[in-house]
């Protein structure tokens, strides 16, 4: 399992990146297959350049017929992380607080760590496509009807409704 990189070490690094080989299952990622590929992390200052390429089959389920399929989730990603140390903020821990555009950016503490696995397990989750179709021709699940069974007819009403059908013919 791929450990935590501590950040300020990662300025000591050759060339300030750490490559990473990845070879295993993720925690919480149910896939048929390991997740194979590589992370790149490189300190930049006062942020991190992540590059991931990976893959793995996961099973997933069709939401049109229901069957389950195996899917290929091929991740080749790239993001940047800012470095920012936390601020004391009496309200960081409201549900409910306004939040700046700009403030919309992945921030880590500069004296912290940073989790590749956590990372890659995110962009695999989003990798995961939203509309899960086995094939793009399913039909979905085919109900048959079935054969309509002629009404009862109370039989003190029988005779008005063979009246009935012999005006409407």
């Amino acid at each position: 399992m791929t450990e935590a990189i501590y950040i300020p070490q990662l300025v000591r690094a050759p060339e300030q990146t750490e490559r990473l080989s990845v070879k295993n299952y993720l925690p919480d990622l149910e896939t048929l297959t390991p997740v194979q590929g590589t992370v790149r992390v490189t300190h930049r200052g006062n942020y991190l350049e992540v590059e991931g390429k990976a893959e793995a089959i996961v099973t997933l389920t069709c939401d049109r017929c229901l069957q389950q399929y195996n899917h290929r989730i091929v991740v080749d990603a790239s993001e940047l992380i800012w470095l920012q140390a936390p601020e004391d903020d009496p309200d960081a821990d409201l549900l409910e607080r306004e939040v700046a555009f700009e403030d919309l950016v992945e921030t880590l503490d500069p004296e912290g760590y940073f989790q590749p696995l956590d990372w890659l397990y995110e962009q695999f989750c989003l990798a995961i496509p939203p509309r899960q179709l086995c094939d793009l021709t399913c039909q979905g699940i085919q109900i048959n009807p079935e054969p309509e069974l002629p009404k009862a007819v109370d039989q003190r009403w029988a005779s008005l409704q063979s009246l009935r059908e012999h005006w409407q013919n």
